[in-house]
């Protein structure tokens, strides 16, 4: 019997109980949907988290003031006031592979055009900043480094306060208030969006960290530092470099913590990724005991046929079938009533994922890789499952079989 003929009579056997073959199905179904949609979540995450660092820009490290201990309470990240100006020119001149840096110290701020107003953060930066996060100002141009040097009253806006202020109105060239200073618009950023915490990246407006610390602050220290290196390769080294150097600068004894952090986006991926990953496997793991559940259920089901056509199965070999032609019958049975489960399966976890993206709005990636292993592994329950009861029906007496009533 050819390949062809015995998918044909296999499925010619599941369509004479309809109902039994879809309820038999349908642990397949919902395992191999489970599967796909956890897979397609925990995919989606980690593009998620992929897409957020690369919206940090290519090659960075951040060196942030740290925590400090007061009277045995420890502080939080960001309270000392040690990591200053000095410093960033310091890891310029001197660390090998660092190509551009950008101070960074902010603050919130009203900002007001006419009658329009908005509360939002202003990110006191160097003019390599756009550079360094691969932001580019789409409107009007960035500010200079002698506008830095100056303390200028100048600023380039994101997206969100664009909008706000000014509407479908040009920015470039207006002047707005800043905390009660008159700051000139040079241009405006290209639109982010939404981090993966749903915090809105356009909402944040760039002037110089000079002016932020002399004119809206009053603080001579800086919150963080970013580094742009020469290549990813290096960045191990310069993180390195780095930390002895500040180490150094901040007088620091061999028995003294660090007051500063050094991170890098990389860094914070890979721990994402790998606790994404984590899950993913719990989750589908979890998913996987339904496809266990359905392999069950072909087996049961099976066996059921086998009992209740005995007497075909005599009457087969009482014309020449042979025990491999019943095996091969009633394998294929199991594996296209597995394969039909999968392919059903897997248009169900498609679809779950998509509600799951529109109406939670949870990222989901759906892999042609995750879906040629939930087809081979849906396959692969019907052979395991199905060998038994194929090889019972093989192993009939036809002389029994016949008799059986």
């Amino acid at each position: 019997m050819n390949p062809r003929e015995v998918i044909r009579v296999a499925l010619r056997a599941l369509a004479r109980n309809k109902l039994r073959t879809v309820l038999t199905m349908l642990g397949i179904i919902i395992g191999v949907g489970a599967v796909i949609c956890t897979v397609a979540i925990g995919q989606g995450a980690s593009a998620q988290v992929q897409a957020q660092i690369q919206s940090l820009g290519d090659n960075i490290i951040m060196v942030f003031a740290g925590s400090v201990n007061t009277s045995g309470v420890r502080m939080g990240n960001g309270a000392t006031k040690t990591l200053v100006n000095d410093d960033a020119d310091a890891i310029l001149r001197y660390v090998p592979n660092v190509t551009m840096i950008s101070p960074i110290a902010g603050a919130s701020v009203q900002v007001v055009n006419g009658n329009q107003n908005w509360f939002t953060r202003a990110n006191g930066a160097s003019a390599d900043i756009t550079q360094i996060r691969s932001w580019p100002v789409v409107q009007g141009s960035m500010f200079s480094d002698r506008d830095v040097d100056m303390a200028g009253n100048v600023c380039v806006l994101g997206n969100t306060v664009a909008q706000q202020l000014f509407g479908d109105q040009d920015p470039v060239g207006q002047m707005i208030r800043v905390q009660n200073l008159p700051f000139r618009v040079l241009g405006v950023l290209l639109a982010k969006g939404q981090n993966s915490n749903g915090q809105d990246q356009d909402d944040m407006m760039i002037v110089p960290y000079t002016t932020v610390q002399k004119k809206i602050s009053g603080i001579s220290w800086l919150q963080m530092i970013m580094v742009g290196t020469s290549s990813q390769q290096a960045m191990p080294q310069v993180q390195t470099a780095i930390e002895a150097l500040l180490r150094q600068r901040h007088h620091l004894r061999p028995t003294e913590d660090n007051d500063f952090i050094i991170r890098s986006p990389n860094e914070m991926a890979q721990a994402a990724e790998a606790t994404s990953l984590v899950m993913t496997f719990l989750l589908a793991g979890i998913a996987s005991i339904s496809l266990l559940v359905g392999g069950i259920g072909i087996m049961n089901i099976m066996l059921v046929s086998v009992t209740e056509r005995t007497r075909e199965i005599g009457v087969r070999m009482a014309v020449g079938a042979t025990e491999e032609d019943v095996q091969a019958q009633f394998l294929s049975e199991a594996l296209v009533l597995s394969s039909l489960g999968g392919m059903a399966g897997i248009a169900l976890g498609m679809v779950a994922s998509a509600i799951i993206s529109n109406v939670l709005h949870w990222s989901t990636v759906v892999s042609l890789l995750s879906v040629v292993v939930a087809v081979v592994f849906s396959a692969g329950v019907g052979i395991v499952f199905g060998y038994y009861p194929a090889r019972r029906a093989a192993r009939l007496d036809p002389i029994e079989a016949l008799r059986y009533e």
